[in-house]
């Protein structure tokens, strides 16, 4: 399919956005949520900085997913804040491609950041004996790196497959931010191609991550329900629930996103929303109401004085 003057394309019209621009509530909880999530994320990271029984590989996770969840966010939410404010919606070309490329290369971070931190949680509650051998600071160290360097590789790839294409069927983008699937709409000529890399790669992606997953819980519960004790099982249940739960609330709505055929629907909207504003909120509530070590920090960290000047 020819292109128009593809030269003059140098912004796109986000026109998504998940709520009529008249209301004001749901705006106003937007941004609430979000800054709700900044501050829940921020104090994680203080806790686990300034509280030496937190230097913990668990932890040392944590931190990254809980800086991953603020970048996440920070990715989508200003600018759909802005634009409701200003109008428009508008994004610079540039914008639009540095928006896309940083929003896969922390999602998929966090992805595989996921499935280490289930690698984890099942060496220590199936090898406590070998844990600190195996997950010393060199491998904690490695396995971050790894996560971040896979991430970039996968959204680089993705970028470039998608905005080597000509744009110039129109610059109005049918979602809240510029996303794989909204924005090869615009594009001329047969995208056939980069929908099904696109399809392939991120669910080859989740598909491995998930049974990876899968794995290490079927040997924990396994270890799990052989443990005599009560308070033992207890113990081992409430240390890997809460990534259980941060899967659940993490998986659904990428794969309702990116693994379902279909045009745009405003409930395409709202899932993003959830997934961009609720999860990363939730992550720091789930492992703060249900780790006790967590809750002391904290506890502590809201009691410790400010240096003086």
């Amino acid at each position: 399919m020819e292109c128009g003057n593809q030269s003059q394309l140098t912004h796109f019209i986000l026109v998504g956005l998940p709520f009529p621009p008249e209301l004001w509530v749901p705006l106003f909880l937007f941004l609430l949520i979000y800054l709700l999530m900044l501050c829940g994320n921020l104090l994680i990271l203080l806790a686990v900085a300034w509280e030496h029984q937190l230097h913990k590989p668990m932890y040392w996770f944590l931190c990254h997913l809980s800086f991953l969840d603020m970048m996440v966010s920070s990715v989508v939410v200003p600018k759909v804040v802005a634009s409701f404010l200003l109008g428009g919606g508008a994004i610079s070309f540039q914008g639009c491609v540095a928006q896309l490329f940083f929003f896969h290369f922390l999602g998929c971070t966090e992805c595989f950041l996921y499935t280490v931190m289930a690698y984890d949680c099942f060496l220590a509650i199936c090898k406590p004996l070998q844990y600190n051998v195996i997950m010393n600071h060199k491998v904690c160290l490695c396995l971050a790196v790894v996560t971040w360097l896979g991430g970039s590789l996968h959204s680089t790839i993705q970028t470039a497959l998608n905005f080597q294409l000509p744009y110039g069927q129109g610059n109005r983008v049918g979602y809240i931010f510029c996303d794989i699937p909204a924005v090869l709409k615009l594009a001329c000529g047969d995208t056939v191609l980069n929908e099904l890399v696109t399809f392939v790669d991120i669910g080859f992606l989740a598909l491995t991550c998930f049974l990876l997953i899968l794995t290490s819980y079927v040997y924990i519960i396994s270890v799990i329900l052989r443990i005599h004790s009560a308070e033992g099982r207890r113990w081992a249940f409430s240390t890997c629930m809460a990534h259980v739960a941060m899967m659940v609330i993490y998986y659904v709505p990428g794969l309702f996103i990116y693994l379902r055929r279909g045009s745009w629907h405003p409930l395409d909207g709202v899932v993003v929303v959830f997934y961009t504003t609720l999860t990363p909120l939730l992550n720091p509530l789930i492992y703060t109401l249900r780790n006790k070590e967590m809750k002391d920090a904290l506890m502590r960290l809201g009691g410790r004085k400010l240096p003086g000047p």
